[in-house]
């Protein structure tokens, strides 16, 4: 029997390299596109070895043609950090543009199914809190951030128009903040920026006063929610995130008393458009999927900061 066949954009990233080895370890063929623009070889060293699992280097905001059989493709490359977004703006745009034209593209000719990683960032620093599906943001389309927040949401319409005009089965996951094993030390975000620190003994940097919330979801209770999304018969966006809520505050203090560090807080001013509150709600994800997070922030940061020392 033929195992279908499963086409990942951006496939070498944190979050795109542990969804090749899930679909892998639940036997999919896996085809991993990614340009190394953020994404690394050593994300994919293990995965080369595997007979299931093909590599191809190229760029997805140009032209995707695959030879044979694609059952499903997931559209993961992004530039997701801040610090990459803000470095490269148009490249963010263009793969969120471009990239998703492209991929939809190929869905498209193969008669795939089509699944879009986008992100909580398309509610922008949100007026509702919890977010739900149906909130339509708040995002400062103009500003620094704008690059990436608007190149998710006209990824999203350029997705759902597919799936009207051309009735493709199409999915979008809406990520909530996702951490664990193979994210990069530089990555720019806040909890590889915190452990760096703490495990080199160097001050933890707090942007603003620390009390803006977000919302943490380890990398595995994200991966089985994907999946599940993946084989639904759902066309609409769905949160995958984890509901509780913690303070930055809280998490620096947290990821200091699991590393027993020396380090000191300190604190610099907020950037610009930072969200001041992050909370999925994910109803629809418990009844749609029968989905719901597992790992709590203390045992999710103790396996991250396993890794990162290692």
């Amino acid at each position: 029997m033929r195992k279908k066949t499963v086409l990942i954009t951006g496939g070498a990233g944190f979050i795109g390299s542990h969804m090749c080895e899930k679909l892998l370890n639940n036997n999919y063929a896996v085809i991993c596109l990614d340009n190394f623009a953020t994404g690394s070889t050593e994300n994919i060293k293990v995965l080369l070895k595997h007979k299931n699992f093909r590599f191809d280097k190229r760029d997805v905001s140009n032209y995707i043609d695959i030879p044979g059989r694609i059952d499903y493709v997931l559209h993961c490359a992004s530039l997701a950090s801040p610090k990459d977004y803000l470095d490269f703006p148009i490249q963010t745009l263009k793969v969120g543009s471009l990239g998703t034209h492209n991929a939809l593209g190929l869905a498209k000719n193969k008669k795939s199914t089509f699944l879009l990683f986008s992100t909580s960032e398309v509610y922008g620093d949100p007026l509702a809190h919890p977010q739900k599906e149906t909130y339509w943001g708040n995002v400062n389309s103009i500003g620094v951030r704008g690059c990436y927040d608007e190149s998710k949401r006209f990824s999203e319409a350029l997705t759902m128009a597919y799936h009207r005009v051309h009735n493709l089965d199409t999915k979008i996951v809406r990520i909530f903040n996702t951490y664990g094993p193979r994210m990069r030390h530089n990555d720019g975000r806040v909890i590889p920026n915190f452990i760096s620190s703490a495990i080199n003994n160097k001050p933890l940097v707090i942007y603003g006063n620390g009390r803006q919330t977000r919302s943490f979801c380890y990398i595995d209770d994200l991966l089985d929610g994907l999946l599940r999304l993946m084989l639904s018969k759902t066309n609409e966006p769905v949160n995958l995130g984890n509901p509780d809520e913690f303070t930055i505050l809280e998490l620096a203090k947290l990821v200091l008393k699991i590393t027993k560090s020396k380090s000191k807080i300190t604190y610099k001013q907020l950037p610009v458009d930072d969200p001041r509150q992050r909370q999925p709600d994910i109803s629809k994800a418990r009844k749609l999927l029968s989905w719901g997070p597992y790992i709590c922030l203390h045992e999710g940061l103790e396996r991250t900061i396993s890794w990162f020392k290692r």
